[in-house]
């Protein structure tokens, strides 16, 4: 007969798959609202755009791709910058 023993480490957090997905969701938030900030300078907005596409990861440059395309709608002077993200 077999005895099996199960310990629960009662100051544990429980599991919670929000936590594990908040940070990424709050670096494309950082990027949205820093790209927001610097729509006034094309330059300075692909220069921002270029380090975001570095640093998130593919799905969010794509969630990102969607948001740029409708950022731009109006402003033609950023509409070069499109190119960057799909590369």
């Amino acid at each position: 007969m077999y005895l099996s023993v199960i310990f629960l480490k009662l100051d544990a957090q429980p599991f919670n798959p929000i936590n594990q997905f908040s940070m990424p969701r709050a670096m494309l938030d950082y990027t949205k609202t820093v790209l927001q900030k610097v729509s006034f300078d094309a330059k300075l907005f692909a220069k921002e755009l270029k380090k975001a596409v570095s640093r998130l990861l593919p799905s969010e440059i794509e969630e990102l791709k969607i948001w740029l395309e409708y950022f731009i709608l109006d402003k033609p002077e950023l509409h070069p910058t499109l190119l960057l993200i799909k590369a």
